[in-house]
């Protein structure tokens, strides 16, 4: 029988997938089916001409069996990451070969298959392994950013857009006063960072003042400085922030809770570009810009009195609104991985990742705390997870039991007695339910329970499930 090896046409998501089988049969089947799913399939017959494949043709992933002459499966993936290699490796294993297939996994494969296997089933492996590799590669990127200073925000929703479209224009104007608005813990004081380090005040001074815990009569003296001898307390000359900074950033976080006096001042030192220190005569230059951020609709403060319309509309003619965590829930996975590095390499204990069902507790989670919570939630389970993959019960009680945001009543298909259950013995009895529908078959038996493999794994091991 005559391997398939014709190029299909290539656009740019085309795929190179090496197929790794000394079973022609079985080699052919794989590589015709994968060309008919617009992938460009390459045959190998051992490990030896798999690598030498992968290398010649820059493969973005590698289907292999575990058993084969000159160099098996095993043997081949070692190598591959021994080489410093990451692409994806799928591997195929005989009935009963499990314990290789795990060997596998623990070498670094992203998934493994029984024989006999549906060729619908390998497509669906393929799939999520390149979905998994591509989301590794953006999260390298965004690191990258993120050491640039691009930090909690950074992500790729449709709803970050109009964010980018304004900084990407701050990098060369060099704007007077910029607004950030958003909720608490959305990563305003990070994107405030990121104008300073990407803009035309770039390795100026960046001085960041929280409006909201200085005590109201030490803020003026903050932000504009005293003269010796202006109150009680004034021993000595002080300089204020915005003298510090000069030439550079001044960040007012929660401008909202600045009090009336002081934004008066404030705002007769953006309109006039001078200011006073408190108990002084000379007139200084302002030669700052102002980055403001608040957590409140200012709007309603002007309209309540709290907030002068004057200093809101010269704070509001640059406005950036960083959206909750909630309304781009598809950039968590790239958070959490960004997440789980930086503090597995502050705290010296790292985990391997967040099974699927976990992964959709996050991106169910209404995240009140936004990306601070999500930060603060994934710190506590590099410290404290007892297993190196997290699993739903890993999770704290208000993200494992909280009602999903898209679900409504009666979605439970189930309904509780009056006596109730015992659930250990439910889940018990439906994994087996699954399991003998689905032949035994892991992966088959984890799509119909909506579970991870891993998860079915864990819980089989927890009930004590064996065939």
């Amino acid at each position: 029988m005559q391997e398939r090896t014709k190029r299909p046409p290539r656009g740019p998501m085309t795929s190179t997938i090496v197929v790794c089988d000394d079973e022609e049969l079985i080699r052919w089947s794989l590589c015709a089916h994968l060309e008919k799913e617009g992938y460009h399939p390459i045959p190998a017959t051992n490990g030896r001409e798999a690598l030498d494949a992968v290398a010649e043709h820059g493969a973005s992933l590698l289907l292999t069996d575990l058993k084969m002459p000159v160099l098996d499966g095993l043997s081949a993936l070692r190598e591959l990451r021994e080489g410093g290699s990451t692409i994806p490796v799928i591997v195929l294993t005989a009935h009963g070969a499990v314990e290789s297939a795990i060997e596998a996994t623990q070498l670094g494969a992203s998934d493994y298959l029984q024989k006999p296997f549906d060729v619908r089933e390998v497509t669906l492996a393929i799939q999520r392994a390149l979905k998994t590799d591509q989301l590794r590669h953006e999260v390298h990127y965004l690191r990258r950013q993120l050491n640039e200073g691009y930090g909690a925000f950074v992500g790729r929703a449709p709803v970050l857009e109009p964010l980018y479209q304004i900084l990407g224009r701050l990098e060369s104007v060099d704007a007077p006063t910029v607004l950030i608005t958003g909720e608490s813990g959305t990563g305003k004081d990070v994107l405030a960072r990121a104008i300073h380090a990407h803009g035309p005040r770039a390795g100026k001074p960046f001085v960041a003042v929280d409006c909201a815990s200085l005590p109201e009569q030490l803020i003026e003296s903050e932000l504009f400085g005293h003269e010796r001898g202006a109150f009680t307390d004034a021993k000595s000359l002080k300089q204020g922030l915005f003298e510090v900074a000069d030439n550079g950033l001044v960040f007012l976080d929660e401008i909202g809770e600045l009090p009336l006096p002081t934004q008066s001042k404030l705002l007769r030192a953006l309109e006039n570009r001078t200011f006073k220190r408190v108990g002084g005569v000379r007139r200084y230059s302002l030669n700052v810009g102002i980055l403001a951020a608040t957590n409140r609709d200012l709007k309603a403060e002007v309209d309540a009195g709290r907030f002068r319309e004057d200093l809101y509309f010269r704070l509001n003619i640059i406005r950036i609104h960083v959206p909750p965590l909630r309304e781009r829930v598809e950039d968590i996975p790239l958070l959490v991985d960004h997440f789980l590095a930086q503090f597995g390499n502050r705290l010296g204990r790292s985990l391997d990742g967040i099974d699927g069902p976990a992964m959709e507790r996050l991106q169910s989670y209404n995240w009140p705390g936004n990306v601070r919570e999500l930060r603060n939630v994934l710190e506590r389970l590099v410290l404290l997870a007892p297993e190196p993959i997290v699993a739903v019960e890993h999770l704290p009680p208000e993200i494992q039991f909280a009602r999903s945001s898209r679900s409504t009543d009666g979605d439970c298909p189930f309904t509780l007695p009056e006596d109730g259950v015992d659930l250990e013995a439910v889940e018990r009895g439906l994994m087996l339910q699954a399991l003998e529908r689905t032949g035994w078959n892991q992966s088959a038996s984890a799509r119909l329970l909506g579970i991870s493999r891993y998860a079915l794994r864990y819980r089989l091991e927890k009930h004590n499930i064996k065939r």
